[in-house]
């Protein structure tokens, strides 16, 4: 991966869109982190679910990213921003995972810190909130880290491993994120 794809680098991590040639990397990956995502979420495991997932991707409300590292350019994780507002509000939601091969490194916080500064700097967004199920410990503190502040709790909020899940509301706005924030 070259570095002018990225729009973003880090000192670890570059961001950039998905793109159909990053499908059989990322199922893969996705099929390799199973047990680590498992209840959390499900990524797209096969051809078609990333085709369909990446198609949604497109729509002009949602932003996907690629976390890759740049020694190497492989796909570490991923972020999209769905349900983005504009006018007033300017708010997006936040849904994110990382792989197992690159778990613990740090690189989803650096990737994260990039994305949040790309948000709103670039897409002139203002907030951004991440819905977290409570027992998602690692989850929680990768925000945590971040700067986002927990805001609240919504029962029976999503739909996720055939249950009702309660999650904890954390959000960040640009004024939280500090000025000379480096990943």
């Amino acid at each position: 991966m070259t570095a002018d794809r990225y729009l973003a680098t880090g000192p670890r991590v570059g961001i950039r869109h998905f793109t159909p040639d990053d499908c059989a990397e990322f199922t893969a990956r996705a099929r390799e982190s199973a047990a680590l995502h498992h209840p959390w979420l499900q990524p797209p495991a096969d051809d078609d679910t990333y085709a369909g997932y990446t198609a949604k991707l497109r729509e002009p409300l949602r932003e996907g990213f690629l976390f890759c590292e740049r020694d190497g350019g492989g796909i570490a994780g991923y972020l999209t921003i769905n349900n983005i507002v504009h006018g007033a509000f300017r708010c997006g939601a936040i849904g994110y995972g990382g792989f197992a091969h690159t778990a613990g490194r740090g690189l989803m916080g650096e990737g994260l810190r990039l994305v949040l500064r790309y948000a709103f700097d670039v897409l002139g967004l203002h907030r951004l909130e991440a819905n977290i199920q409570p027992g998602n410990e690692r989850s929680l503190a990768l925000v945590s880290r971040a700067g986002f502040r927990l805001e609240g709790f919504s029962p029976d909020f999503l739909f996720i491993d055939g249950a009702w899940r309660d999650h904890e509301r954390w959000a960040i706005t640009s004024e939280m994120l500090p000025e000379d924030e480096t990943p």
